[in-house]
Parts: C-alpha cells; sequence; structure tokens
C-alpha cells in the first residue's frame, strides 16, 4: 500500500490531525497537506 493511501486513510477515515500524521510517519506536516490538498489517488 503506498504511503499516499496510507496518509488519506489516517486523514479521513481516522480523522487524525495532520501533527498526528506527520509524528506516526515521520513526514513534515507541510508535505502531508501537501499530498492532501493534491486530490491524487494511487492506482
Amino acid at each position: 500500500m503506498g504511503l499516499l493511501n496510507i496518509i488519506r486513510r489516517m486523514a479521513l477515515r481516522e480523522k487524525l490531525p495532520l501533527r498526528e500524521i506527520a509524528r506516526r510517519t515521520g513526514m513534515s506536516r507541510n508535505t502531508i497537506k501537501k499530498y492532501l490538498n493534491a486530490g491524487t489517488i494511487e492506482p
């Protein structure tokens, strides 16, 4: 499963805040925000 799908699942299904997603994935909040705003879905 791609990282983008994991981030989207955490944000949309689990309703986690960006800070918690950043802590769990080790990515910056800005990167996560960019991924969520892009709206692209991996096949």
